[in-house]
This record gives C-alpha cells, sequence and structure tokens, in this order.
C-alpha cells in the first residue's frame, strides 16, 4: 500500500511539472515551482524524484514511448498503405489530445535532455521517423502514392500534427477526430499518385 501511494504522489508530481514545463518552459521551471504547485515543501519533493532533469527524462521516454508502440502495432497489421497512414496520423492526433502538457514537453523541451539520454532520445526519434516512411514506401509499391522524398514527406506530416500542441483547445469545438481526418485529407491529397490520362 505504501509503495502504491508513493507511485501515485510520484505520477502526480509528473503531471504538476508537465503542466509547469507547458506553461513556462523546462528551463524557467525550478524544483520549488513544482514543490508549489503540489503544495509541499521542495525537499520533499526529492523523496520521490532525483532532480528537475529526471522528471523531464521519465515525460519524453514516456511519450516516446506511447507514439511507437501505436506506430509499431500500425505498422504489423494488414491494411493497405493508406489505411495505416490514416490510422497513425489519428493515433498520434489522439495522444497529443490526450496528454497535451506532457506532448508539449515532448516536443519541446528534449533539446533540454543530458547524454547519454538526448543521444537515446534522438534514436528513438528517428525510429518513429523511420515507421512512417515504411509507410510510404508501402504506398510506393502498391502503386497508391507518388515517389516523392520520403524524409521531406514525414517531416511535413509530423510538423503537421505536432503543430496541434499550439492551438488544441479540449473545450474547444475541434476533437481529436475531426482534426486527424482534415490532417489525413490534406496529407492524402498530395500523396496519392496522379492518374494520366490520354487526350
Amino acid at each position: 500500500m505504501a509503495e502504491q501511494s508513493a507511485n501515485t504522489r510520484k505520477e502526480q508530481i509528473l503531471t504538476a511539472a508537465a503542466k509547469l514545463f507547458h506553461s513556462k518552459g523546462f528551463g524557467a521551471t525550478t524544483v520549488r515551482d513544482i514543490a508549489s504547485e503540489m503544495n509541499m515543501e521542495a525537499a520533499s519533493l526529492y523523496h520521490h524524484i532525483k532532480s528537475k532533469e529526471e522528471i523531464l527524462e521519465i515525460i519524453c521516454f514516456s511519450m516516446a514511448e506511447k507514439f511507437l508502440t501505436t506506430l509499431h502495432d500500425v505498422n504489423d497489421i494488414y491494411f493497405n498503405a493508406e489505411e495505416k497512414l490514416r490510422l497513425a496520423i489519428k493515433n498520434h492526433v489522439e495522444i497529443i489530445t490526450n496528454n497535451l502538457h506532457q506532448s508539449t514537453v515532448f516536443l519541446r523541451d528534449w533539446t533540454s535532455l543530458s547524454e547519454p539520454k538526448l543521444s537515446e532520445f534522438k534514436k528513438l526519434r528517428a525510429e518513429y521517423e523511420q515507421g512512417f516512411k515504411t509507410i510510404l514506401s508501402d504506398g510506393v509499391n502498391e502503386d497508391v502514392f507518388d515517389d516523392v522524398d520520403k524524409k521531406f514527406a514525414v517531416l511535413s506530416i509530423l510538423s503537421s500534427v505536432n503543430w496541434i500542441t499550439e492551438w488544441y483547445n479540449p473545450n474547444g469545438k475541434m476533437k481529436a477526430d475531426e482534426i486527424s481526418k482534415r490532417i489525413c485529407n490534406f496529407v492524402m491529397s498530395g500523396l496519392r499518385k496522379k492518374l494520366v490520362t490520354d487526350i
């Protein structure tokens, strides 16, 4: 019971820290700020976490795991490339909208990670991008996508979905499904192979 209570407290600290990192930025947030948000002394905070950097590390790597797990699942199912890409984008949007503070930290503050964690994190980012490139390659092989510059295409797709953190309002009119549909339709219009007809 004590261990469960400690884990719950740590999760609460991580949530509070993510909220502060989101609003103030990782660099401008202090351990004292996090402790104040939790209504506890800074010294008590260290019973649960080693440092502010440890919190950043946990947030970044736990979010990376969420993104990678869902993308691996998409690439393991027997769908055509367009269905896979739509599902991958939908999953990405859902993760961001369901974890807005953590996603912002993941996307914006990862550069503050220290080595060797920084290099480990970069590998995970590259692995995620490669998962999208695989879907695009499948689409080319299936003759449904144009043979575009895959690196540029993936960066364009991810830039579109990641920008959600800058404007998404959980209480707004546009929900995750509508956002993913609009982004998917826009992306597909640029990727689908154009039919050439004789005149």
